[in-house]
């Protein structure tokens, strides 16, 4: 195994268990959580975002959570530089840092020390893509990704804006596709000796009736209030976009009942669920246990740490 600091990862869908194994296997390996999440990042948007509450912390230190103004710009590349630092602090005091997130692209280019070439962007060009966007759709641009970047544009639906309109924005300033620059961020040795678990379910009906049950319970904390506090202050494009924020617009304006809202966000959030687990599968350095096999989360936990154990020597 290569790399010299030790480094766990706990990873699975949305509502799988992640923050919970994390936040006991930082209890019984001495270890600082770092949370891989393209959402938590953001301040504000507590419930929509279902960031650990203090209680769900139980005083295991937590970093990359609640730091990004609603409004600023964040990127994958801004998101290891950062976990980089995180990790080196943790470390060095000692501690085992335990990434934390359903934020597939995070985990894997963080672990796998990709080094992010000198992307180029212009903010009038985007701007101007943004505007064609919304004028003629995302098929329309999303064809046009289509026919000079045809590697990143199968990735991607119509409905994904932001990476469409940056997949044209770079090959418009550079001629070189975002799947290349991609490219030329990889092959660089591991920086890290680490281990990933992932949470699974062999019944994917259990993990969607928990996704039910937290869509429940976020209604029942205040998210309809929240995403309306949020959406009357104009937030950033990203976090609006945020699944539990697009869902309820049609409910906060009027235009749906609140009952139809709550079931296109349980629809929408297991297909996020979906998502996510299509990504991690790609992984094959990920241990796989799954919460629906073990008896309690006691054991679910223990196979964990076991895994850790014996992956990282420690």
């Amino acid at each position: 195994m290569s790399g010299g600091v030790k480094v766990a990862a706990v990873v699975g869908a949305t509502a799988s268990g992640k923050t919970a194994l994390a936040v006991e296997l930082a209890g019984r390996l001495g270890g600082e959580v770092i949370s891989a999440d393209s959402m938590q990042i953001y301040r504000g948007l507590s419930i929509a975002t279902a960031k650990p509450t203090s209680e769900e912390m139980k005083g295991i230190p937590h970093h990359l959570i609640d730091f990004v103004p609603l409004d600023g710009e964040f990127s994958v590349a801004r998101f290891c530089e950062l976990g980089h630092e995180a990790i080196a602090d943790i470390s060095s005091c000692g501690k085992l840092p335990i990434v934390c997130g359903g934020t597939g692209l995070y985990v894997d280019s963080l672990l796998n020390n990709i080094i992010f070439a000198d992307i180029p962007s212009d903010e009038a060009l985007r701007d101007r893509l943004n505007s064609e966007f919304d004028g003629i759709g995302g098929e329309a641009l999303l064809e046009r990704l289509r026919e000079i970047d045809p590697e990143t544009a199968k990735r991607l639906s119509p409905a994904d804006k932001k990476r469409i309109v940056r997949g044209l924005e770079v090959y418009e300033l550079s001629g070189v596709t975002l799947s290349e620059f991609n490219r030329r961020s990889r092959g660089f040795p591991d920086r890290y000796q680490s281990v990933i678990i992932g949470i699974g379910y062999r019944d994917r009906q259990k993990l969607y009736d928990r996704i039910n049950r937290r869509v429940d319970l976020m209604m029942i904390a205040g998210l309809p209030d929240e995403v309306r506090k949020f959406y009357a202050e104009n937030a950033g494009r990203t976090v609006i976009q945020a699944i539990g924020c697009k869902e309820l617009l049609p409910y906060l304006r009027g235009e749906q009942s609140l009952d139809e809202a709550v079931e296109k966000l349980k629809m929408e959030t297991r297909r996020f669920a979906k998502r996510q687990l299509t990504w991690f599968r790609r992984n094959d350095k990920i241990i796989w246990i799954y919460a629906d096999e073990c008896g309690s989360f006691e054991e679910l936990a223990t196979l964990a740490e076991n895994n850790i154990r014996s992956v990282l020597g420690i």
